[in-house]
């Protein structure tokens, strides 16, 4: 499991990587995989490289943690 290089959101680039997004939650290169193909994940599939746009990653994440379950 990497440890994200990023302190704060502005140092984010626009696209991430599914490591990046590893590094970023703080959980396995699988778990990644697993949350990037969620139902309603925001990713663009390109060819066979997954990215994640950061503003949507955002977006998303201000979703889920706002939502009542």
């Amino acid at each position: 499991m990497a440890k994200s290089t990023y302190k704060a959101y502005e140092e984010l680039p626009l696209m991430l990587s599914v490591m990046d997004i590893a590094a970023l939650f703080g959980i396995s290169r699988s778990h990644a995989y697993d949350l990037v193909h969620e139902e309603g994940f925001p990713k663009i599939e390109i060819g066979g490289r997954i990215i994640v746009p950061k503003d949507t990653l955002m977006d998303w994440i201000h979703q889920k943690s706002n939502r009542i379950e």
